[in-house]
């Protein structure tokens, strides 16, 4: 073989190691994630509980993204409509994610939707769970949650509440109730509880059911907390009774998290559930939570995905005895 060819046959081997060497290295530099700002859409309005809770959660996890986490505020739909458009449009490359609450579950029960509620998603991680309470304000006529609930069954009807939305979990607490104590609510949907909080400050409901966004106008003394939801009295206002307590056999918790569309890679869920469990529980997460007399409830992507199938199959039942079922 004449030796030119053979040095051109030996560079032209040299050039191939080099390129197949190279290639896995920038094939692994472009699948870098993340890149780029994040999209984490809220929900709901700016300025309620939510958003207050996840701008410092985004906040913390630009961090150990090491890129912006840009919270879009989506609200609509008792809080499904933003993460049901993400699962549609989105790409499922990570940098669109939402807040997935438990409403999700439920709505495909009320109404026809065109997207379902665990096939559609990926589950990252769950965060948290709100606090209920049942607010007035402070020159309401109504003292207790008890008057409020007799002044309904003098009036079948007429006695009003808002709540964040059709098949929210405020919506749905306060008409078990109303099941259980044989009265009639008037009730009021709302975008978000943003824009509750000023229709109630404004006179335009008589009370309202929601999360703790409501807790600055309570301890302002603008606002009555008439009753809470959970288990056991909260710790921030622990004059509060709770309406088991009260004798209305209703216990709500509503946890929420994080989900992106169907289809993403394990590896972006792994990056994405990592950043955010560790905001989570940063000192400014936990700091917020305790404002809002919520805790960490957190699921790791697996363990969260089990529990929004479990409470699919399970919250059927409740909508059916609440007479909500589409037909």
């Amino acid at each position: 073989m004449p030796r030119s060819i053979s040095r051109r046959a030996c560079l032209g081997l040299s050039l191939a190691a080099v390129f197949s060497t190279a290639l896995p290295l920038a094939a692994h530099a472009e699948a870098a994630f993340p890149s780029k700002p994040v999209t984490l859409i809220v929900p709901f309005p700016a300025g309620g509980s939510t958003d207050r809770h996840l701008r410092i959660v985004a906040q913390d996890a630009s961090k150990y993204l090491g890129q912006p986490v840009v919270v879009e505020n989506r609200p609509g739909a008792g809080g499904t409509l933003g993460p049901a458009t993400m699962a549609k449009t989105a790409r499922p490359d990570g940098y669109t994610v939402s807040l997935y609450p438990l409403g999700m579950l439920r709505m495909p029960y009320m109404q026809k939707t065109n997207w379902h509620p665990i096939d559609d998603f990926t589950f990252i991680l769950g965060l948290s769970g709100y606090t209920f309470g049942f607010t007035v304000r402070a020159d309401s006529p109504y003292k207790t949650f008890n008057e409020y609930i007799e002044a309904a069954r003098q009036s079948p009807g007429k006695i009003d509440y808002g709540s964040t939305g059709v098949g929210s979990s405020p919506h749905l607490l306060i008409e078990e109730i109303a099941i259980n104590a044989g009265v009639k609510l008037n009730h009021v949907p709302y975008r978000g509880n943003a824009d509750m909080q000023q229709a109630l400050l404004g006179g335009h409901v008589m009370a309202q059911s929601d999360a703790t966004g409501w807790d600055q106008f309570v301890d302002a003394g603008k606002m009555r907390l008439l009753v809470t939801f959970g288990e056991n009295r909260t710790t921030r206002w622990p004059d509060v009774p709770t309406a088991k307590e009260l004798g209305y056999k209703v216990v709500s918790v509503s946890p929420y998290g994080l989900a992106g569309p169907k289809g993403m890679d394990p590896a972006v869920v792994k990056v994405l559930h990592d950043a955010f469990k560790k905001a989570l529980f940063d000192p400014a997460s936990m700091e917020v939570m305790k404002q809002l007399n919520q805790e960490p409830a957190y699921k790791g992507s697996e363990e969260y995905k089990q529990w929004a199938e479990a409470t699919f199959v399970k919250d059927k039942v409740l909508i059916e005895q609440l007479g909500l079922m589409a037909n």
